[in-house]
């Protein structure tokens, strides 16, 4: 059973430090009854108390992780049913189905658009994370899932509801920690038994939300936390609407059977590639954790997966590019030199428009916490007191023979403060605009 807010305080330091970002140690514990903070926020909680607290500090629906290493993939771990509320946690896994009854060439296509299929945008590189392998022949199965593990960088989903299948598909990549799905009423402890083997998660295929819950008791009861459901739906509609009642019965009923993250198929709901890129968009937003498609198309696994980053970017806090200087072009020791805020947007647009320009320049890029320009700015984060020790600390001076800073015009008025913090150099303002940076950067001389 959870614990309520008051016997959570009674286990907390009861400092009224601050360290967690809220004022009191009461209202911390108000925060992990409702499961809008986590433990480990509180520096001061006792080992003992954490143990105590392990199961109400607990997202109400759990994290699984499917992989290992650069492929490790995790899911569910969410804490609300709205992302203005706070944030969505992990994003839904984009996997794409191979079968033992495809042809190689079939298959082989697949595999080539799951590499090939890979787009960056804002600095992040989005992309499918796991391919699915689906069978019901032992030595089909092992051959194509060993095919897999071999030519595939991404995780690994075991599908079959015969446990000699399965067991056959673990032999080949039991190692890389894939999703074993589906234990069925008819086959748990079998498939429970594989799963708990080789310490990989598993997955139930039900019938309906009943028998889920059902076989989700049966798995944590044998000692499986890590599960993702599939309750069997296989229209939109219903699978809809099983979706909404799961989270809705793990965050607000605190209904542990349905406290995990879920799979879904939006090829079993049509043979229209478009329709089922849009039956799968349904499920981006509303609440899948695995989402399996039946082949990968540019035109339809694009606007999927910027529809996943703009649903599971926190709302509270701007997408923001590593401090440190770039190269853009090939830059020489009397190339330029410009300075500009982390904003992901902004170091793009700025990125963009000097690399059209057509002159290789050097970009420092500061850290104002994810703020543009104007906006840092104002708020005190990109002005000459922080400005000259990032471009002393940057390196900058050994990259470049010249001492000539390129600063936005949006923040002129640092011009001077500038030229105090960082003696010796040249602070040159430039356009206010990206647009422009092009035409200056034409009558730069060093």
């Amino acid at each position: 059973m959870a614990l309520t807010g008051i016997q959570i305080f009674k286990l907390l330091p009861k400092t009224n430090c601050g360290d967690c970002g809220v004022p009191t140690c009461l209202a911390f514990a108000m925060n992990l009854a409702a499961g809008k903070a986590e433990l480990s926020a509180c520096p001061h909680v006792s080992e003992e108390a954490k143990a105590q607290l392990a199961e109400a500090s607990a997202p109400p629906i759990r994290s699984v992780t499917i992989g290992t290493s650069d492929a490790a993939v995790k899911v569910g771990g969410e804490t609300v049913m709205f992302r203005h509320e706070k944030r969505f946690e992990n994003k839904p896994a984009i996997a794409v189905l191979v079968s033992d009854t495809m042809s190689d060439a079939d298959v082989d296509g697949r595999l080539k658009r799951f590499k090939e299929l890979r787009y960056e945008r804002v600095g992040l590189n989005l992309r499918p994370e796991l391919v699915a392998v689906q069978g019901d022949d032992a030595a089909k199965f092992a051959a194509l899932v060993g095919k897999v593990a071999k030519n595939s960088d991404g995780g690994i989903v075991l599908m079959s509801t015969n446990p000699d299948v399965l067991a056959a598909g673990l032999k080949e990549c039991a190692d890389k920690k894939p999703l074993v799905y589906g234990a069925t009423k008819d086959n748990l402890d079998a498939v429970a038994k594989l799963a708990k083997e080789n310490s990989c998660p598993v997955g139930v295929k039900a019938s309906n939300l009943e028998e889920a819950a059902e076989l989700t008791t049966k798995l944590t009861e044998a000692g499986l936390n890590d599960i993702v459901i599939d309750p069997g739906s296989r229209t939109v509609r219903q699978a809809f609407e099983d979706e909404v009642v799961i989270r809705n019965s793990a965050l607000t009923a605190k209904f542990r059977p349905l406290g995990f993250p879920t799979i879904t198929f939006p090829g079993e709901m049509t043979d229209n590639p478009l329709k089922e890129a849009l039956i799968a968009s349904i499920f981006v937003a509303k609440y899948a954790g695995v989402i399996v498609l039946s082949d990968l198309y540019g035109e339809s696994l694009f606007p999927l997966l910027v529809e996943r980053m703009n649903i599971y970017t926190d709302p509270q806090r701007p997408l923001a590019t590593e401090q440190g200087i770039y190269d853009i072009g090939t830059p020489n020791e009397n190339s330029p030199v410009l300075i500009t805020t982390n904003f992901s947007l902004t170091y793009f647009i700025v990125s963009g428009e000097i690399e059209g320009s057509k002159v290789p320049s050097h970009l420092l890029v500061m850290d104002t916490e994810g703020l543009s320009v104007m906006t840092a700015w104002a708020a005190g984060k990109f002005v000459a007191d922080l400005i000259g020790p990032f471009v002393k600390k940057s390196g900058i001076e050994d990259k470049v023979k010249h001492h000539k800073l390129v600063i936005p015009g949006y923040a002129a008025a640092e011009s001077g403060g500038l030229e105090e913090e960082l003696p010796g150099w040249e602070i040159m303002v430039g356009p206010r605009e990206a647009a422009h940076i092009p035409a200056y950067l034409k009558s730069w001389t060093p």
